[in-house]
This record gives C-alpha cells, structure tokens and sequence, in this order.
C-alpha cells in the first residue's frame, strides 16, 4: 500500500466516530517492518490519542526522529516537526501543518514567542502550498492560532486574503474577535457570513455570555439558532447556562436545564458543573448539590464550584465536609489551587480559623500546591497585599453590604492599580447603590 493512501487511510479514522478500527493499520505497519515517514507517524500519533491509548501513542511517539521525539518544550515542538519535514525532504501535508499550528498556538511560551512562531509554520504552510490559496484546514487553523497568540491583525490578512470565506474560516475569526472583547468586528463577520453553522452561532452566545454588559444578547441568538432550525449542543448549553450565572436569572437557568434533559445529551461533566455554579451563584445550593450528586462523572471544576458555592452562601460546614469527601472518595481528582481558595474563603468567611490553617498547611506538603497571593488572603498575611487582594475584599464587601470597609479597599485598589482594576469602580458604585448612597454612587 502506497505511503498517501496510508496516510489517508488513517486520516480517514481519524475524522470518523470509530477511530479504533484504524488502528488495524498500525498493526500491518509494523508487520512490513517499514518505519513510518513523518506524514504518518503525526496521524498514528493522534489516532492513538483519540482511542486514548497513551502507551502506544508514547511508543510512537518515542520511535520518532530525534528532532521531533526529543523536544523538551511545547512552545519548541512546532518548529521541529518543521524542521524533521527540512531534513527528510518530505511534503507535510496539511492535517500535519494544522497540528504545528495547534501546537504553536497552546504553547506556554509568552504570546510574542508563540507570535512568532506562527509565522514560522505560515511561511512553511506559504512554501508548501507554493504561494497558492489555503484549503479550508489551514485557513481556519492560521486564524485560530493568529488570533489566539493575540495577533488579530495577521488573524484578520489570512481572513480577508482567503479565496473562500467559509463558515470555518467565519468562525474562526469570530472566536478571535470574541475572546478580545471586539464585539462589534464580530458582529459584523457573522452578519456577512454567506452560511452560519450551530459552532457559528455557538460562538456568538460563548462570547456574549461571559460578560455582565452583554450576556442577555447570548439568549437572543439563542433563539435566532432555534428558529433557524439548528440543534443545541452541550457547547451551547454550557454558553447559555454561563449567561444565566452572571445574569442571576434562575428560572431562565431553569428552563435550560430543562431542555437540557430532554435532549438526548447525557449531563455531560461540563453542562453539569456550568449548572453547579449557575445554581450556587443563584443562591439555590439545594438545586446544586441535586445536580452534583446527579452527574455521572466529575472533576476537579465540579466539586470546587459546589465547595465554592456552599462557602459564598454562608455554608462552611458543608463546604468543609464536600471538601473531605473530594479528599477521601474521589481517587481520580485532585484538589488545585482554585479547590483550595474555595474552601479557604468558607473557612476565612466562618471565622474557621483553625480549620484553615490546617488546609493550608496540607496544601504545599499533601498535594505540591504553593499558595498564591489569593489563598493567603484567606489568611494572616506574611507579605503586603497587593491590588488582587484589596480587590477581593472589595467584592467580599459589597455581598455583605460592607459600605465603609468597601471603601477603604476601594482606595487601596486605586492606589495601586488604579489603570488595571476599572472593575473596582463598578463594585464601588454597586456597594454604594445597595446601601442607598446615590450620590456617593453616581461619583
């Protein structure tokens, strides 16, 4: 069998909903004997990661070159699949091109690094499509990536340069507009888009959703994808459940939930904790604690939003008592940092003292968790709180109609960060507006 159709072969598997009988091939691969070119080896490679079997994707992954197999950083791991390609004389195609770019784009590296770095792949992607158009892959990949490493205007070139503006590609920008906050440029994108997709109207009510100003225009395309006859799926419902929270809007929570059983989506362990923290943050832990018990798979997002709901409803016996439940039943999750300044902030909210002394302690010596600035907020401070401290107590203080004490840490947020923190003039006004203060608010 020639080494393109292999490639396809599995390329084949790759894109279908039964990835495990590709793996068939593998196995006459290593029949013939023959080493796998590049090509091949990248799409083994992620074959066996999307049938989860990590062994065999490590032995491939072991059996590569030495420039590709003994990179020591992701942020590295593009350029040397580039330069394994140099060095064999052979053609990446473009899934392999599209997976450097994935890889350049969740790099770790600071966003400069990872910039450029893109650039790197684009121009070998320019070279081997020999200055030609981008099929649809590669376009939408560059602008993902482009847009991701904060390169909007490159993001915005490969856009306009490309010879079919297609839904992808549409999509793609959109996300990128979104997630920089430039609503308006992808309004407009998805105004013009000739077709529009569920993942297209998906990113719209993502991107409206997470913000306080706009989130109740995520359930307007809500309906405007029903009534194109577009099916929900749990991206949507994880958008929309997201709007709900920041809008405190329960009964519409609700109503999502409820169409959310009726569909035939399984309470997957994203729209299950969207739902933990949208019912806490609505103030019904009742609801929440009913949907955490309900789902049938959880991980560290979901026992910390039922903690951290449980700790902002004024419940820090329940959320002590979750919290030793996630340490001694669930083998599979471990506590992170943001577990931690969950069931802390119970703790420092129920004057616990010694109950959070005792957490913090286990956290650097049971689970290889430094604390952060924010747990030791938590706490009796050894070092001077900065702006991200203050600014917690600020939000601590408008929840509970502290008016003076918001006051104070409104000042100490101005002093010193007054440029990154305009939120803190916001809780401000809200604390002052509760209490009644309309002057003090409109200041």
């Amino acid at each position: 069998m020639r080494r393109e159709t292999i490639a396809a072969t599995i390329q084949h598997w790759i894109n279908s909903g039964s990835p495990r009988r590709g793996l068939a091939i593998h196995s006459q691969i290593i029949k013939t004997g023959e080493l796998p070119n590049a090509n091949i080896s990248i799409k083994l490679l992620v074959l066996h990661l999307k049938c989860d079997s990590l062994a065999y994707a490590r032995q491939v992954f072991d059996q590569m070159p030495p420039p590709l197999s003994l990179r020591t950083t992701t942020s590295s791991a593009a350029l040397q699949l580039l330069r394994l390609f140099a060095i064999s004389g052979e053609r990446p195609d473009g899934f392999t091109l599209s997976m450097a770019l994935k890889i350049s784009s969740s790099s770790a590296a600071a966003a400069a690094a990872a910039a450029n770095l893109c650039k790197e792949v684009h121009a070998q992607i320019f070279r081997s499509c020999g200055g030609g158009s981008l099929d649809e892959v590669l376009c939408t990949a560059l602008i993902d990536s482009y847009a991701k490493n904060g390169s909007l205007g490159y993001a915005r070139s490969v856009f306009r340069e490309s010879s079919d503006q297609n839904v992808a590609c549409c999509t793609a920008m959109i996300s990128g507009y979104m997630r920089r906050g430039l609503l308006r440029e992808a309004e407009e994108v998805f105004q013009s888009a000739r077709e529009r997709d569920a993942v297209a109207f998906n990113a719209m009510i993502e991107g409206y959703s997470c913000r306080p100003a706009t989130a109740s225009r995520s359930l307007e395309v809500f309906k405007d994808m029903q009534g194109v006859g577009h099916r929900p799926t749990v991206s949507t419902f994880v958008s929309l459940i997201g709007a709900c929270s920041v809008l405190c809007a329960l009964e519409f929570g609700r109503q999502v939930h409820a169409r959310l059983v009726k569909t035939e989506i399984l309470l997957h362990v994203r729209s299950g904790s969207a739902l933990v923290d949208m019912y806490a943050k609505c103030g019904r832990t009742d609801y929440a604690r009913r949907t955490f018990d309900d789902m049938p798979e959880r991980n560290v997002f979901s026992w910390s939003s039922m903690i951290d709901g449980y700790g902002k409803n004024g419940m820090a016996e329940e959320a002590l008592e979750l919290f030793r439940k996630m340490e001694e039943e669930d083998d599979y999750v471990v506590p992170n940092e943001v577990t931690f300044l969950a069931v802390l902030s119970a703790c420092g909210h129920a004057g616990l003292v010694g109950e959070g002394k005792d957490i913090m302690a286990s956290m650097e010596r049971d689970y290889s968790v430094k604390p952060k600035v924010e747990h030791y907020a938590c706490m009796e401070m050894p070092c001077r709180p900065n702006s991200d401290v203050w600014a917690a107590l600020l939000g601590v203080c408008r929840l509970h109609g502290e008016v003076e004490l918001a006051a104070v840490a409104a000042k100490e947020v101005f002093e010193l960060n007054r440029r990154e923190r305009p939120g803190a003039y916001v809780a401000l006004s809200n604390t002052f507006a509760a209490a009644g203060r309309w002057g003090a608010s409109a200041k």
